[in-house]
């Protein structure tokens, strides 16, 4: 079963139960997802002219890979809405935000340690040198799914200042 089916499927049990914040949640990462399929599709209708309706639907639908990057972007977005929330002294909203991180977590792989990602890191270090682009290109392709990019963009920093 892919990621997206996993996602509706949850959906329609949440609402059988009447669990309203995951529900809400839900509704809002497949509307996240639809609109990201309407961007692929849109782009690769103007890259490739003679698709035909089925063909351009099934290249625009996303990968579980993709899904997990859209999933990540509204985890980040909810992050920033609880920094926000908190700065205007409204706990109630930065608890909610903080149900439906927890929610979006669940269609996430386990996630790598730090340590994980530090070995990951030092080793590309290692074979590529001090360039902090290749060597953060080259974790993230190797950490796909499994961290945050701020995660490892933290860790390739302190490690590439003890250099």
């Amino acid at each position: 079963m892919s990621l997206k089916e996993k996602i509706k499927e949850d959906l329609k049990k949440a609402m059988k139960e009447k669990r309203e914040i995951e529900v809400s949640t839900l509704r809002l990462l497949s509307d996240a997802i639809f609109n990201k399929e309407r961007e692929k599709r849109y782009r690769i209708f103007n890259q490739r002219k003679g698709l035909n309706e089925n063909e351009l639907e099934k290249e625009s639908e996303l990968s579980d890979d993709e899904i997990i990057e859209v999933i990540f972007s509204e985890i980040k977005k909810r992050e920033e809405a609880i920094l926000e929330f908190e700065r205007g002294g409204r706990e109630d909203l930065a608890e909610k935000e903080k149900k439906e991180i927890g929610i979006l977590k669940k269609y996430l792989p386990e996630q790598l340690s730090e340590k994980e990602i530090k070995e990951i890191a030092k080793e590309t270090i290692e074979k590529i040198g001090p360039n902090f682009g290749a060597v953060m290109k080259e974790v993230m392709s190797k950490v796909k799914g499994k961290a945050e990019g701020s995660r490892v963009s933290k860790i390739v920093k302190e490690l590439l200042s003890q250099k």
